[in-house]
Order: C-alpha cells, then sequence, then structure tokens
C-alpha cells in the first residue's frame, strides 16, 4: 500500500511520481484509507477524496489484503459479491 502524501513534498512532485509508478503498472487500484474502499483509478469517487486519504494499490489482491472492500459504483458486481458475503 502507498499512502499519496508520501509520494513527495509538493502536489507536483506527488503527481509526477503518481504518473510514473502508473506507467509502469505498479499502480493499478486506488482507496480511501480512512473509509476502507477501493476501486478503479477512473472512479469519480476516488478523485473527489482528500489527498490524506488516498492509497494506492498494485492490485485487487493487495486491497483485500489490507481489508479493503471494493467501490460500489466503478465495481459493482464485485461489491455486491462483497455485501452478500457480509
Amino acid at each position: 500500500m502507498i499512502r499519496h502524501v508520501e509520494l513527495g513534498d509538493s502536489a507536483f512532485t506527488r503527481a509526477k511520481a503518481l504518473k510514473r509508478l502508473i506507467d509502469k503498472g505498479k499502480i493499478l487500484i486506488g482507496g480511501n484509507r480512512r473509509l476502507k474502499i477501493y476501486g478503479k483509478l477512473s472512479c469519480g469517487s476516488g478523485k473527489r477524496m482528500k489527498p490524506d486519504n488516498r492509497v494506492f494499490f498494485t492490485d485487487e489482491q493487495e486491497a483485500k489484503a489490507n481489508d479493503f472492500r471494493p467501490c460500489g459504483h466503478c465495481l459493482r458486481e464485485a461489491y455486491q459479491k462483497w455485501k452478500a458475503l457480509n
């Protein structure tokens, strides 16, 4: 798990570091640290969260291993399965 605020000292350096990690395929999933929700990087809900709460994962397995649940907006099917089990 990579916290957004740990990617650099300024918004510019964080954005640059984040783009580099996405381009290399090291980040595929984003999440909200406080709500323990993960979803696609393109999800509108994820884009609105505060950088302090934003975390990134290599894949869904890493997010699940950290006890995060799927987003109900961008990962509707996975969320429905999660909800049925919990």
